[in-house]
């Protein structure tokens, strides 16, 4: 596959998830088997309003060496704050600009943003056609289905971006009402794939390989998109991977498990310090330990945890313990 002028190793890609796909997550799906990866969104406008100087902001940007082939998500609803924000930082080492029309947080859609853009196509098509005439990478979109079930519009949408000189776009197949309930209709991602010509990425409920393989065979998708199944599990890639060419896969085990939380929890140290890293790092230590034995328990236990190397000590115990 793809996207512009840039060949997309072939595997999963690791969907753009807020508060999760930092740096650190990119870098260890991308060991994993990951083919590419997607930034945390970033607000175009909020990072125009603060010249560049918001922490959190700067932290999101970061790039890790090793890390692979990874696109910058923007979101907004002002094509002329979009256009400004990444023509500031398309030199930053991402290798492609992604436009986010899917987001269902209400404080996303209050604002217009995400994927309440959905309702007004016209926008979006003013948004892609803007930024694709600000800079010289290549840009995407990720939709969804379309507002609610009385408008599911990811086709129409998909062509008005193909128009104005999108080079892929990812089809999460859920509706923005659903939020990440029920099940995802991976009929659109077909109605997507056969509406436009260019690259069609599958989004919503890939959780395996073989799910993988159905949604390719069951939508035509060029490729597939992995966002919270991957969370503490970084390993389905791989397993996709596999899948794919129809090789063996091995899960990991619960040593492997721990030792990615703890390397994890390295790299997080390293680009938040550590008292950010560590409140980054409770959510992926119970993702990472979700369904091993004693797990509820561990979980209350890293809660009362106060510094890194308590909560590095608690999952070595942790580890003999299972074993």
């Amino acid at each position: 596959m793809k996207i512009g002028n840039i060949e997309i190793p072939n595997g999963a890609g690791l969907a753009p998830m807020a508060g999760v796909t930092d740096a650190a997550m990119r870098l260890l799906c991308y060991e994993m088997g990951a083919g590419w990866a997607v930034s945390e969104m970033l607000s175009a406008k909020g990072w125009i309003y603060s010249q560049g100087k918001n922490k959190n902001a700067v932290e999101l940007l970061t790039r890790l060496p090793g890390e692979g082939l990874a696109g910058l998500q923007l979101f907004g609803s002002e094509p002329e704050y979009i256009a400004q924000a990444a023509r500031q930082l398309s030199d930053i080492g991402f290798s492609f600009i992604d436009l986010n029309f899917g987001c269902p947080a209400p404080k996303i859609t209050g604002n217009g943003e995400g994927s309440a853009l959905m309702k007004t196509p016209e926008r979006i098509g003013e948004i892609v056609r803007t930024l694709v005439e600000a800079v010289e990478l290549p840009v995407t979109v990720k939709i969804r289905a379309g507002w609610d079930e009385t408008c599911i519009n990811a086709p129409e949408v998909a062509k008005i971006c193909e128009q104005a000189g999108a080079v892929a776009i990812a089809v999460h197949g859920r509706t923005r009402m659903q939020q990440y309930a029920g099940e995802a209709d991976w009929s659109v991602i077909k109605a997507v794939k056969d509406a436009v010509s260019v690259p069609v990425i599958g989004n919503g409920d890939v959780r395996s390989g073989e799910d993988a393989l159905r949604m390719v065979r069951e939508t035509g998708c060029d490729s597939v998109m992995v966002g919270r199944a991957a969370q503490g599990n970084p390993w389905i890639f791989g397993e996709i991977k596999a899948a794919l060419i129809g090789a063996d896969w091995q899960p990991p085990t619960p040593a492997d498990r721990i030792d990615m939380a703890l390397r994890h929890f390295d790299l997080e140290t390293e680009i938040h310090g550590a008292n950010r890293g560590l409140l980054e790092m409770r959510k992926h230590i119970a993702w990472y330990v979700q369904g091993l034995s004693g797990a509820n328990r561990f979980r209350t236990t890293l809660n009362g945890l106060k510094t890194a190397e308590e909560v590095k000590a608690a999952l070595k115990d942790y580890l003999e313990h299972l074993s």
